[in-house]
C-alpha cells in the first residue's frame, strides 16, 4: 500500500511540474508578468491602424514598428496611444526587444507642424528601447523646405536617446531597412495584412489563455484527487468515484477542445505557405508558429501525465470500492454465520419419538439448506478476497485475516451441523429400535387378543394357538432389544433423562409382553395335553335323570365320544366344572388382552393426531414463508401483480393467526397427552374458544377462492411453487385449514370408540360435541354471510341457532274476516334462518361458479320477531309439517321439513326460544307484582285483610308458573282443556279487586288460548274426501292449464286423489273435468274440516304461543297465499 501511494505521489508531481511549465510558457507569450494586456482588450484601438508591428526586422534584428500616415493621429487619446504602444512592444521576444525598436514614421502627406507633434508625442510615450527613428517628411516643396529649416533650428527639441533621421523619400528609407522587411506602402515586399495579423494575435492569445486555464484546472483537480480521503462505506466510495470520473471527463474534454483550437491556430498561421512559395512568412509569424507548436506539445505531454495520474487514482478508488464491498459482505456474512451458529445450538433436542426425531432431522436439513446460502456466500467471499490479494490489492493486510476468519467460521459451522446430524442419526436409530420393539409388543398383544378362547379349549385349537405363538416368538430375535446395558452404552451421547425413561418403559413393556406369552403358553400347553385319566361307568339313579338339567356343551361333546349313557352322566358335571373354570380364566385373560389392545389402538390414534398436526403446522409455515412473506420481498416484486399487494389479507385470510395458535399452543399441549391419549379431550375443551378463529377463515374463503381464480396464472405463484418444490398449487394448501378442522372430529370419534370404559370418555364425548358444534357454526355462518337484501344488522338478531331449506305455504287473516286467497298448487321454497330474536325467510338463488364460488346466495324476503311468534307442532296429514304463526294467527306459515327428524329438531329449538322468553316474562311479571304489592298496596275490601290480596296475587302467579298446562299464551306441553265458550277461546278471568292493575293487564294478555284438539275430542271427527263421493266447493278456484274453474258453493264429483293435495274432479252440470286443490273442497255443506289451531284474540301482539294441536284436516291445508316480501 505504501508503494502504491508513493507511485501515485510521483505521478502527481510529474503532472504538476508539466503544468507549471505550460503556465510559464503562456505567461512568456503574453508577457502577463509585465504588461497584462491582450489583443482582445484593445481590439478597437488596434483596428485604427495608427501603428502596427509588421514583422519586419532591421539589419541587426531590431523589430520595426510602422506609424503610417494617419490624419487624426493628434486626436488619439493618450491612454489609447499608450496601450497600443505597450502592447506592440510586448509582442516580440524579450531578446529582440532588448536590441531596440526601429520606428518608421510616415508623414509624407502631412504638415511639418503635425510631424513635429507626432515625433514629440512618440518620443515621450514610447515604453521600450529605441534604436533608430526614421521619419519620412512631407513631400510638398513648401512643407519639405519648411521642415528642413525647422528641423535644423529645432534640433534640440528632437534630442532623444536615439538618433532621429529625416528622410525625404522612400529610397532613402531602403538604405536603412531592406525592402523585404518593409510593407508595400513603404515600397517593400513584406506580405502584411493588418486584419489577418489582428485575428492571429487574438487566436494565439485565446489559445494561450485556454491552455493556461486548462493547466490550472488540471493542477487543482490533481491536488484535489491527491488530498481526497478514501471513504469507509460502499455508497460513499461509489459516489466519490463517480464524482471524480465526471470531473476527469470534463478535464479531458477541456484538453480536447484546447488541442483542437491550437491545431486550428497553427493551420491559420501556416495558411500563407500553403497557398504558394511566393507568400513568405515574416519572423513574427514564424515565432507565433513555433510558440503554438510548443504549447501543443506541452499540452499533449500534460494530457499524458494526467492520464497516468488518473489511471493510478482510478485504480486506487476501484480497489477501495472492492475493499468496501468485501468488508460489507464480510460483515453481512459474519452476522449470518453468527446467527446460524447461535441457531444450531438450539438443535439440542434429540426427539422423544421416531416421528419427532424425523421431524427434528427435517428441521435440521431445512435449516442447513437455508443456512447454505450464507455458507456459500462466505466461501465465495473468500475466493473474492484471494483474487484481490493476487491482483496486488493495496489492502492485503486487511483482506487476508478476514478470509481466514470466514474459512474458520464455515468449518466450525459445518462441523457443528455434522455433529448435530450425527446425534439425530443416533436418535433415529435408537427410536427405530424402540419403535420396532413397541410394534412387536403391539403385534404380540394383537395376536393374543385375536386368539378365540372357545377354540383354544380343544386340544387341536390349543396346539394351533401354541404353534402360532411359537412362530411369532421366533421373530423376537430381530425385533426385540436384547441387552439394555448395551443400549445405554451405544447411545450414551444422546440419552437424556426423558429418553432413558422411555427406554426403560419399552423394556418393561417388552418384558410384560414376554410374560403374557409365557402365561398363555403355559395355559395352552395344559389344554393341549391329552386326557389319560380313566373314567369308571356308573349306572345312574332314576331320580338323577329326573333332576338332571339340560346338558351343557361339554356334556354334548362327551356324549358324542361315548356310547354309554352312564359315562355321559358321570363326565357331564366334571366337564361342566372344568369348562366353567376355563371360561372364567379365558374371560379374565381376554378382558386384560382386550384392554391392552384398546390401549394400543388409542396410541395409534394419538400418534396419527400428533403426526398429522406436525405436518399441518409445517404446511402452514411453508405457505406463510414461501408465499405470503415473498409477496413483500423486493426480489419478487416484479413478479407480483399490482392489485395483489393490497389483497394479501384476502388471499391468505387469518392463516398466520391459525399457524401461531397451533405452533405455539395447541401442538405443544397435544404432545403432553402422548402418554395418556384417552385424556386428550381435555386439551380440545380447554382450547375450544381458540378454535373460533376457523370461522373467520372459512367466512373469508369464498373471497380468497375468487381472488385465486383471478390471479392463479401470476408468475409469482409459479415461481414460489417451483422454489418450494410443491407438486400442488397454492389453492390446495389454502384448503388445509378447512380440511384440518373437519379432521379433528373423525379422530375424536376414533379415540372415543376405543375409550368407552376409560376415565376420559366423558371429556372425549364433550370435545367431540364441541367440535361438531364449531363445524355447525362455521357452516351456518357460511350461509349467513350469503344473505342479501337485509337492511338491518344481522348481529342484532342474536346467535344463529339453525338454518335449512323448507317448503312453505301461507294463510293470512286480514282484520276480523278470514279471506281465503288463491290456492297455490306448488309450495314456495324458502331457506329459513332461526335466530334468538327472529326467524328469517329467504329465497335460495341459483348456484354459480366453481369451488367456493359455487356457494348459494339467499335473497331476503321477510322476518318474524320471535316475541310475536307461535308454533303448532303437528299438522294432520303430514308428519313433516308444522306451523309458525304470527300476531295471533294473522299470518300463518305452514312449514314442511325434508324429514321428520329435521322437523323435530326445529320444533325443539323454537320451543327452547319461546320457553326462554316465557320464563323471562314470568320472572319480570312476578318481580313487578311483588314490588307493587309491597310498595303500593290497594285498599282492602270489607272483612278482608290487606295482606290477603297480596298473598292471593302471589299464589296466583306461583300457580301459573307451576301449572304445566297453562303456559299463558306462550307454550303448551299437552292438549289444552276445552274452552267454556264452545271452544273459541278462554273467557276473561275475573280479578280480585285487591290485585294490582299491572298484573290484571299482564294476565289478560297471557290467558286466552284454545285448542282444536279439544274440539275434536268432544265432537265428531271430520269426514275425509273419498273417491266417488261428492264435495262442496268452499272457495273460488280459477281455471288454468289442467285446473277446473269452480265457484264457492258448486258441487263436484271426486274422481281420484292426486299428488300435493290435488283432486281430479268432475262438474256434474257441465261434464268438465280438471284438478282442484283439496283445501277448497268440503265433504259436507256448511262444515269445515279445518280447525283453528290456536287463537288469542285477546292476547297482546307480542305474545308467542306454542301448541301440539293440529291445524288442518286430513283433506289438506286451508287455501294459502304466497309469502310476500
Amino acid at each position: 500500500m505504501r508503494f502504491w501511494l508513493r507511485s501515485e505521489e510521483m505521478a502527481l508531481e510529474e503532472m504538476v511540474r508539466r503544468l507549471d511549465a505550460v503556465s510559464r510558457r503562456t505567461d512568456e507569450i503574453m508577457h502577463q508578468d509585465i504588461v497584462p494586456l491582450c489583443a482582445a482588450d484593445i481590439q478597437d484601438q488596434l483596428r485604427k491602424r495608427f501603428a502596427y508591428l509588421s514583422g519586419g526586422r532591421g539589419q541587426d534584428g531590431s523589430p520595426v514598428i510602422t506609424f503610417p500616415d494617419y490624419p487624426a493621429f493628434s486626436e488619439i487619446p493618450d491612454k489609447e496611444f499608450q496601450s497600443v504602444m505597450t502592447y506592440l512592444t510586448s509582442i516580440p521576444s524579450l531578446q529582440d526587444a532588448g536590441v531596440g525598436f526601429i520606428l518608421v514614421i510616415d508623414r509624407r502627406r502631412d504638415k511639418w507642424t503635425s510631424v513635429k507633434a507626432s515625433v514629440l508625442r512618440i518620443a515621450a510615450s514610447f515604453p521600450a528601447n529605441l534604436q533608430l527613428v526614421l521619419v519620412l517628411r512631407p513631400t510638398g516643396f513648401f512643407q519639405r523646405t519648411l521642415s528642413d529649416i525647422a528641423f535644423k533650428f529645432n534640433r534640440d527639441d528632437f534630442k532623444m536617446k536615439v538618433p532621429v533621421m529625416m528622410l525625404g523619400s522612400v529610397p532613402e528609407l531602403h538604405g536603412h531597412i531592406d525592402k523585404s522587411q518593409l510593407t508595400e506602402d513603404l515600397g517593400g515586399t513584406l506580405d502584411y495584412c493588418h486584419t489577418r495579423w489582428l485575428c492571429h494575435r487574438t487566436a494565439i492569445e485565446s489559445f494561450a489563455v485556454m491552455v493556461k486555464q486548462t493547466a490550472q484546472t488540471l493542477q487543482g483537480f490533481g491536488t484535489e484527487l491527491a488530498e481526497t480521503e478514501l471513504p469507509n462505506d460502499v455508497p460513499s466510495t461509489r459516489a466519490v468515484l463517480c464524482a471524480h470520473t465526471e470531473k476527469k471527463d470534463k478535464a479531458k474534454e477541456d484538453m480536447r477542445l484546447a488541442l483542437e483550437e491550437g491545431r486550428g491556430v497553427l493551420e491559420s498561421i501556416g495558411a500563407p505557405l500553403a497557398q504558394g512559395p511566393e507568400h513568405g512568412v515574416n519572423q513574427d509569424q514564424l515565432d507565433n508558429q513555433t510558440t503554438v507548436q510548443r504549447l501543443l506539445a506541452q499540452l499533449r505531454e500534460t494530457e499524458a501525465a494526467f492520464d497516468e495520474f488518473w489511471a493510478k487514482h482510478q485504480q486506487k478508488l476501484e480497489q477501495c470500492l472492492q475493499l468496501r464491498h468485501f468488508e460489507q459482505g464480510f460483515r453481512e456474512v459474519k452476522a449470518s454465520l453468527d446467527v446460524a451458529s447461535q441457531r444450531i445450538v438450539t438443535f439440542s433436542d434429540v426427539g422423544n419419538s421416531l416421528a419427532h426425531a424425523e421431524h427434528l432431522l427435517r428441521d435440521l436439513t431445512s435449516f442447513e439448506e437455508k443456512s447454505g446460502a450464507a455458507v456459500d456466500r462466505a466461501r465465495a467471499l473468500c475466493l473474492d478476497g484471494e483474487r484481490l490479494i493476487e491482483g496486488q490489492h493495496y489492502a492485503v493486510d486487511s483482506i487476508l485475516p478476514k478470509c481466514e476468519e470466514l474459512q474458520h467460521l464455515c468449518a466450525a459451522f459445518a462441523a457443528e451441523v455434522g455433529r448435530r446430524r450425527g446425534l439425530l442419526g443416533k436418535s433415529l436409530e435408537l427410536h427405530g429400535l424402540l419403535e420396532t420393539s413397541m410394534r412387536w409388543c403391539d403385534e404380540g398383544i394383537y395376536l393374543l387378543a385375536s386368539q378365540p378362547v372357545d377354540k383354544c379349549q380343544s386340544q387341536d385349537g390349543a396346539e394351533a394357538a401354541l404353534q402360532e405363538i411359537e412362530k411369532f416368538l421366533e421373530t423376537g430375535a430381530e425385533n426385540k432389544i436384547q441387552e439394555p446395558t448395551q443400549v445405554y452404552k451405544d447411545y450414551e451421547s444422546i440419552l437424556n433423562p426423558d429418553l432413558m425413561e422411555h427406554v426403560r418403559k419399552v423394556f418393561q413393556k417388552q418384558a410384560g409382553t414376554e410374560e403374557m406369552f409365557r402365561r398363555r403358553q403355559a395355559s395352552l400347553k395344559k389344554l393341549a395335553a391329552k386326557q389319560t385319566r380313566p373314567v369308571q361307568p356308573v349306572a345312574p339313579r332314576p331320580e338323577a335323570l329326573a333332576k338332571s338339567p339340560c346338558p351343557s356343551p361339554g356334556v354334548r361333546r362327551g356324549s358324542e365320544n361315548s356310547s354309554s349313557e352312564g359315562s355321559v352322566l358321570r363326565r357331564g358335571p366334571y366337564r361342566r366344572a372344568k369348562s366353567e373354570m376355563s371360561g372364567r380364566q379365558g374371560r379374565s385373560s381376554s378382558a386384560g388382552d382386550e384392554e391392552e389392545s384398546l390401549a394400543v389402538l388409542r396410541r395409534h390414534v394419538m400418534n396419527e393426531l400428533l403426526d398429522t398436526e406436525r405436518v399441518y403446522v409445517e404446511e402452514l409455515l411453508c405457505v406463510l414463508e414461501g408465499y405470503a412473506a415473498q409477496m413483500d420481498s423486493p426480489l419478487m416484486a416484479h413478479l407480483v401483480l399490482p392489485d395483489l399487494h393490497s389483497k394479501k389479507d384476502v388471499l391468505f385470510g387469518n392463516m398466520e393467526e391459525i399457524y401461531h395458535f397451533h405452533n405455539r399452543i395447541f401442538l405443544r399441549e397435544l404432545e403432553t397427552y402422548a402418554d395418556c391419549p384417552e385424556l386428550v379431550g381435555r386439551c380440545f375443551l380447554e382450547r375450544m374458544e381458540d378454535f373460533q378463529i376457523y370461522e373467520k377463515y372459512c367466512q373469508n374463503k369464498p373471497r380468497s377462492e375468487s381472488l385465486w381464480r383471478q390471479c392463479s396464472d401470476c408468475p409469482f405463484f409459479q415461481e414460489c411453487q417451483r422454489k418450494l418444490d410443491h407438486k400442488l398449487s397454492l389453492d390446495s394448501y389454502l384448503l388445509k385449514p378447512v380440511q384440518r378442522i373437519t379432521k379433528y372430529q373423525l379422530l375424536l370419534k376414533e379415540m372415543l370408540k376405543y375409550s368407552r370404559s376409560c376415565e376420559g370418555a366423558e371429556g372425549l364425548q364433550e370435545a367431540l360435541s364441541s367440535i361438531l358444534g364449531i363445524l355447525k357454526a362455521v357452516n351456518d355462518s357460511m350461509h349467513l354471510i350469503a344473505i342479501t337484501g337485509y337492511d338491518g344488522n344481522l348481529g342484532d338478531l342474536g346467535r344463529l341457532l339453525m338454518q335449512g331449506s323448507f317448503s312453505v305455504w301461507t294463510d293470512h287473516k286480514r282484520g276480523h274476516t278470514k279471506v281465503k286467497e288463491l290456492a297455490r298448487f306448488k309450495p314456495m321454497q324458502r331457506h329459513l334462518f332461526l335466530h334468538e330474536k327472529a326467524v328469517l325467510f329467504c329465497k335460495r338463488r341459483e348456484e354459480s361458479g366453481e369451488g367456493y364460488e359455487k356457494a348459494p346466495s339467499y335473497s331476503y324476503k321477510q322476518s318474524l320477531n320471535m316475541t310475536a311468534v307461535g308454533i303448532t307442532e303437528n299438522v294432520k296429514g303430514d308428519a313433516k309439517k308444522f306451523e309458525i304463526w304470527y300476531n295471533s294467527r294473522e299470518e300463518v306459515y305452514i312449514i314442511q321439513a325434508p324429514t321428520p327428524e329435521v322437523k323435530a329438531a326445529w320444533v325443539g329449538e323454537i320451543r327452547k326460544v319461546l320457553t326462554g322468553q316465557l320464563q323471562a316474562c314470568r320472572e319480570a311479571s312476578q318481580h313487578r307484582a311483588l314490588e307493587q304489592s309491597q310498595s303500593l298496596p290497594l285498599p282492602a275490601a270489607p272483612g278482608t285483610s290487606p295482606l290477603r290480596g297480596t298473598i292471593r296475587n302471589t299464589k296466583k302467579l306461583e300457580e301459573r308458573k307451576t301449572d304445566p298446562l297453562s303456559l299463558e299464551g306462550y307454550v303448551g306441553t299437552g292438549p289444552l282443556p276445552k274452552s267454556p265458550e264452545k271452544g273459541r277461546g278462554w273467557s276473561k278471568s275475573s280479578h280480585s279487586p285487591e290485585a294490582p292493575a299491572d298484573d290484571a293487564d299482564w294476565s289478560s294478555a297471557e290467558e286466552p288460548v284454545n285448542s282444536s284438539d279439544a274440539e275434536e275430542d268432544v265432537g265428531a271427527p271430520p269426514e275425509k274426501l273419498v273417491p266417488g263421493g261428492r264435495s262442496v266447493v268452499v272457495a273460488h278456484v280459477e281455471g288454468g292449464p289442467g285446473a277446473l274453474a269452480l265457484r264457492s258453493g258448486d258441487v263436484v264429483e271426486l274422481v281420484r286423489e292426486g299428488h300435493e293435495g290435488l283432486w281430479f274432479v268432475r262438474d256434474p252440470g257441465t261434464g268438465k273435468e280438471g284438478w282442484a286443490p283439496a283445501c277448497s273442497l268440503s265433504p259436507h255443506l256448511g262444515k269445515s274440516g279445518s280447525a283453528q289451531c290456536l287463537s288469542s284474540a285477546e292476547s297482546s301482539p307480542g305474545s308467542a304461543v306454542l301448541s301440539h294441536s293440529s291445524s288442518c284436516s286430513d283433506g289438506g291445508p286451508a287455501p294459502f297465499a304466497e309469502l310476500q316480501g
